[in-house]
């Protein structure tokens, strides 16, 4: 069994967080991605980058790449499963509660960690909202423009602040 030292406690997961921490499903960058959401600073601890392959408002691919620790990997690994083939109105309901669900608990120190996936997938969807209203207008035609146009969006709004 994996256990991490946090603060000179044991901090045990069950089987099936295990299993996701071992052996996460859906690791690495969708092909040819409409949405992406990235959560987190390296600096700070743990991130998560969630990219996503819609088509008719449904997810039909989802893949995730994170930094962090074991609940990070298990809960990313958990969201993608729990998002994967919903459309995406449904995946943004989605919650904390359901990745904790889902894997049939958390240790109470790590309930956080359910944070990031829940985080990035909804800004994955809300990023392939934003492009398909960009593409549809006319104002990219790809998605690296659309990269170049989000950049610059979060960044004059982090100069208001």
């Amino acid at each position: 069994m994996i256990d991490e030292q946090i603060n000179n406690s044991s901090i045990t997961y069950n089987e099936k967080t295990l299993d996701h921490f071992t052996n996460p499903r859906n690791v690495g960058v969708v092909k040819n991605y409409n949405g992406r959401g990235k959560i987190g600073e390296v600096g700070c601890g743990d991130v998560c980058e969630i990219t996503i392959l819609v088509e008719n408002e449904r997810i039909n691919d989802i893949k995730f790449r994170v930094y962090g620790c074991a609940g990070a990997v298990a809960t990313s690994s958990a969201v993608t499963e729990l998002a994967k083939g919903k459309l995406c109105e449904e995946a943004l309901k989605l919650t904390d509660d359901d990745v904790v669900d889902f894997l049939g608990g958390l240790p109470e120190q790590k309930k956080h960690c359910s944070l990031l996936g829940i985080r990035a997938l909804k800004q994955a969807i809300y990023d392939y909202w934003l492009y398909k209203q960009l593409l549809e207008s006319g104002q990219v035609t790809n998605r690296d423009e659309h990269e170049k146009v989000r950049e610059d969006l979060f960044q004059q709004f982090a100069n208001e602040f």
